[in-house]
């Protein structure tokens, strides 16, 4: 049987099996459809796209495949299958990202995803916010292209040194300032450094720009400065791409003398540093930014009010000087126009309240009630595995399993358990060096909740060892 063959009848089998089903059902793991049919794991993978791409199932990376649910379509439904041809091989992979921003489904713990828990959020406060800045004079009119003027102020003060105004650019959310900070620095084709590991999203977002990335490694400090330099001269590449404040997915800070280091090889290289500063607001012992110590332009800060207050607060400032800036304004000129007033006058009425600092207060406290908990529950209950290091804040932990631990074996066992990690594989540029997982404390609703998903996992590992 030649491989196109058998890609079809396991297809066709599957077909079947979904019809069975209902939507949200999951399908079998990969590795028993590899065992209950004789078949490789290219031509599962290469069945269940087929699956994908004619709606049927949605597949979400470390957790399975998922039926999904399809409303009955006429028999002379379009046939789209001519748009392969048209939009040739250029693949937009979005779904590490899916995959985290997804809602767990009912009963199960999330020990992942990138935002506090609802019960953490300040919604009244935004509310209040909101009604007070939509009676402002001129609420509802175009805003300045570049952002309100006292918002970017705001940020510019936020950022320190001798960063102005004039230097910042409000954008919708630290995602979309990576996307633009990628596009305008780098050509198509060119090469980028990450730390390694490193955040899905920014790899995502740079393999959509065209660029490629190379895995710079890292230590308990962050980026190694040797190793730093040698990829510079090895690729030639102009743009570094770091997370120095409570790292994604490491929780690493780092220090300022190494903040001075990594700036001293950029400024040899002739190159860019890509500063993404999600978490600044997520601890209350944040170092300087490096754009602070800059004043030459090397550094493009970005800046989010999104992690700390609402994933609806899609409000961020990307902090950049010279002509990379004002690419960087065109950039977004010409893709979005600007970002709509009433959510730049809300944020700017919040953060200029009293409730503000009320919120951060109760949010670092929080922080480190629930990463102290989580760490003891992992310590006590998964002893074989070890913490990479305790942050200073940040809402992720980045566990080392045993060496001989299946990684993918263990997401999908713990999503059948009823808990969801975040499997260590997504977050490297190139090949992991051995199996992780990233656990988050803030998407929990309490303390309990974060120890019940800790036990569930324990059991998944033991039932994959």
């Amino acid at each position: 049987m030649n491989n196109d063959s058998s890609i079809a009848q396991i297809t066709a089998m599957l077909r079947e099996e979904v019809s069975r089903l209902r939507p949200g059902d999951r399908l079998p793991s990969s590795r028993e459809i590899m065992r209950r049919h004789n078949v490789s794991p290219v031509t599962v993978s290469r069945a269940i796209g087929r699956l994908a791409a004619e709606g049927r199932v949605v597949t979400r990376p470390g957790s399975g495949a998922f039926v999904t649910h399809r409303p009955e379509r006429p028999a002379d439904t379009a046939d789209f299958s001519w748009q392969t041809v048209a939009l040739g091989d250029r693949v937009v992979d979005d779904s590490a990202i899916a995959g985290l921003l997804d809602r767990p489904p009912e009963g199960v713990v999330p020990l992942t995803g990138g935002y506090p828990h609802a019960g953490l959020r300040p919604d009244k406060q935004l509310a209040a916010a909101a009604a007070r800045a939509v009676r402002r004079p001129d609420a509802w009119a175009m805003p300045p292209l570049t952002g309100l003027t006292e918002l970017r102020r705001w940020f510019a003060a936020q950022a320190g040194g001798d960063v102005t105004v004039a230097d910042a650019l409000i954008v919708s959310g630290g995602q979309a300032g990576l996307t633009y900070a990628f596009r305008a620095l780098a050509a198509p084709g060119t090469q980028v450094l990450v730390e390694t590991p490193t955040y899905p999203g920014a790899l995502s977002s740079a393999r959509a720009a065209g660029l490629r990335t190379t895995a710079v490694p890292m230590d308990t400090e962050g980026v190694r400065p040797d190793l730093l330099a040698e990829a510079f001269a090895v690729t030639g590449a102009r743009v570094f791409y770091s997370q120095p404040t409570l790292h994604n997915p490491t929780g690493t800070t780092m220090p300022r003398e190494r903040r001075e280091q990594v700036l001293q090889v950029a400024r040899a290289a002739g190159a860019f540093v890509i500063e993404d500063d999600f978490a600044r607001f997520l601890t209350e012992q944040a170092p300087p930014p490096m754009v602070s110590m800059d004043p030459d332009g090397t550094v493009v800060h970005i800046s989010s009010l999104t992690k700390v207050l609402s994933p609806s607060m899609r409000v961020a400032a990307v902090i950049a000087r010279g002509p990379a800036a004002h690419r960087l304004r065109a950039g977004q000129l010409v893709e979005s126009f600007f970002v709509a007033r009433p959510l730049q006058e809300t944020a700017l009425e919040f953060v200029g309240s009293p409730a503000w600092r009320r919120h951060l207060a109760t949010m670092h406290a929080e922080i480190a009630t629930r990463r102290d908990a989580l760490a003891a529950e992992l310590a006590a209950r998964l002893p074989s595995a070890e913490l990479h290091l305790l942050p200073r804040g940040g809402m992720h932990l980045w566990v080392r399993l045993p060496p001989e631990t299946d990684e993918r074996a263990l997401v999908e066992a713990a999503q059948r358990n009823g808990v969801l990690v975040s499997p260590g594989r997504i977050y490297y540029p190139s090949e992991p060096p051995g199996p992780r997982i990233r656990v988050t404390h803030i998407a929990a609703a309490h303390l309990a909740e974060l120890a019940e998903g800790v036990r569930r996992l324990a059991q998944a590992l033991a039932d994959t060892s």
